[in-house]
């Protein structure tokens, strides 16, 4: 059985976020909805190997709320593995956390791994411990235990710190990867940033058990509006939930099974129990991650 673990539900900055006052952040810091961590999933297929996807700078308090990745023993963890989609601060942050003389593997592109080994804070988590492995786009590989992974180019962009003077956002290179994974006969897909869905993207997905895949903005205007940003979702490398470019248009006529949203940014009205946005990604199939969720297929 594929089991997924949301250990984190937002986007970069979590929710609330600390210096932002908008409508979410205070409705989350009062309690009225419900706070998330920034974006990671752990998986399972045997219940007592995992991997983990990402490593948001929460994973300390991610780990500690989840009592199946508590330590079985002195220093004895049953993360077995950390795979990383991209170079972000809120995907990569976490592997300092994870310096602790822990042995893992970690999975990455060679792009992605170049990015680490770039800076020497990085070095924290020392080669003979820590096993960097360097996966090729359409590579199968042994992730953990009884899941087989792949890894496949989607649109994206560098990460921020990265960007030079001109930025492609809708780059498709090892810089912005999804990944299929499979646990005996069943499918599922990780895809927490992408900047448009083209046709042979659809093609993949299409018949899969679950797909998790970006849901950082409602439109691609939202922050703009929110007085927050100059930045608009495609500028980031996103493509918005509604409109007639957006993800809920472009999956309506995919197989598949069980669609879930990852990776909300703090203004997403989805992220508002009861709000209309929410109510209406309800309506076409889909359902709003939020921290602690475990999935099963």
């Amino acid at each position: 059985m594929f089991r997924a673990f949301v250990l984190g539900a937002a986007a970069g900055g979590g929710l609330p976020q600390w210096n932002c006052g908008c409508e979410n952040c205070n409705l989350a810091r009062s309690g009225d909805i419900p706070a998330q961590s920034q974006s990671s999933i752990a998986i399972t297929a045997n219940g007592s190997d995992w991997a983990i996807l990402n490593a948001s700078p929460d994973i300390r308090d991610q780990l500690a709320r989840t009592p199946a990745l508590h330590p079985t023993d002195l220093r004895v963890s049953p993360l077995k593995s950390v795979l990383l989609t991209n170079g972000d601060i809120d995907h990569v942050a976490g592997l300092l956390t994870l310096r602790e003389q822990q042995p893992f593997r970690l999975f990455a592109t060679r792009e992605i791994h170049d990015v680490l080994a770039d800076n020497p804070i990085f070095a924290a988590l020392r080669p003979e411990i820590v096993n960097r492995r360097t996966i090729r786009l359409g590579e199968s590989f042994e992730l953990v235990e009884g899941v087989e992974a792949e890894l496949f180019a989607v649109p994206g962009k560098v990460p921020l710190y990265l960007e030079g003077e001109t930025v492609v956002t809708d780059l498709e290179g090892e810089q912005t990867v999804g990944v299929r994974l499979r646990a005996e006969d069943k499918t599922a897909f990780y895809i927490p940033g992408c900047a448009t869905m083209r046709a042979d993207l659809g093609a993949r997905l299409s018949g899969a058990d679950l797909v998790m895949f970006d849901g950082t903005l409602w439109h691609d205007d939202e922050m703009v509006e929110a007085g927050l940003s100059h930045k608009t979702g495609q500028r980031m490398g996103h493509m918005s939930m509604s409109g007639p470019d957006g993800s809920m248009a472009a999956f309506r006529d995919l197989d598949i099974k069980r669609k879930v949203y990852v990776h909300m940014n703090n203004t997403n009205p989805v992220l508002r129990p009861g709000s209309d946005e929410r109510a209406e990604a309800e309506r076409q199939g889909w359902t709003i991650a939020r921290d602690g969720m475990e999935i099963e297929i």
